[in-house]
């Protein structure tokens, strides 16, 4: 068992404070951008081209993680506290709302640049997985996003999340291992197949893959809000990616063998 006594702020003084969150959230963005570039580097974009999507990603994924989490999950604390709302380094990105940001904004760009959507979104997805390890990594620095109680020999004490700790799977940690692997999955599925794949495949395989693992690592979370009882807010935001992922992938299967 591990006691989560960690501190989450690295550097704090009178007009700032640094914290793990803002900092491995950085990261995590910083590393999605390298390796977005060298793959678009084999479909002949420059740095510059892959940056300004970037840019436009970075924005509207931001921006829909967070209102994800204002409306899904803590509607009620934003509303008393409104400043809050731009503190994204104290935490709260929704994960689901960050899906939708991102694909909401990939559509824009899109059409707005007259470039194909599924050529673009078939490499996005490899590094989305990378950026939400780091994400995860730094709600276990805030002690947030607890799982439920548990008597497993790696459970872990969150004293800065309770005032009398209680044995916790370590959930975060699950996700952010889950995360990692299904990235290095979805990198070398991406060098071997994409030239060879259809497009939209490799982006809706990930959009099954991964809402399916986040579905059953939801059942080691701790309830969020107060309306949830048997399934969790994430696993009701989870089924539209996967019916959706699993309705296309077998229409693409089946109008495959008939040809």
């Amino acid at each position: 068992m591990f006691i989560n006594n960690l501190n989450p702020i690295i550097f704090q003084s009178s007009f700032v404070s640094v914290r793990w969150y803002g900092v491995l959230l950085s990261f995590g963005i910083l590393t999605a951008v390298f390796v977005l570039i060298k793959l678009f580097q084999s479909k002949d974009w420059t740095v510059d081209q892959t940056l300004d999507l970037c840019i436009w990603l970075i924005v509207g994924g931001l921006l829909g993680a967070r209102l994800g989490e204002i409306f899904f999950y803590n509607f009620s604390f934003y509303w008393q506290n409104p400043l809050e709302i731009f503190f994204i380094n104290h935490g709260g990105l929704s994960s689901h709302g960050m899906a939708l940001g991102l694909v909401l904004t990939l559509i824009v760009y899109c059409f707005w640049k007259k470039y194909d959507f599924w050529l673009i979104a078939d490499a996005l997805v490899v590094v989305i997985p990378l950026l939400a390890g780091f994400i995860r990594l730094g709600n276990f620095f805030n002690s947030e996003i607890l799982g439920r109680i548990s008597s497993v020999p790696w459970g872990v004490y969150f004293p800065r999340a309770e005032i009398f700790p209680l044995l916790r799977h370590p959930v975060q940690i699950y996700e952010a291992l889950s995360s990692f692997l299904v990235f290095v999955i979805f990198y070398f599925i991406y060098k071997k197949y994409s030239k060879t794949w259809s497009h939209g495949f490799i982006f809706n395989l990930f959009l099954l893959v991964y809402f399916s693992i986040r579905f059953c690592l939801e059942f080691f979370k701790e309830y969020q809000t107060s309306w949830e009882s048997y399934l969790t807010v994430g696993q009701w935001l989870s089924f539209p990616f996967i019916l959706f992922s699993g309705v296309w992938l077998s229409y693409r299967l089946m109008k495959k063998r008939r040809l």
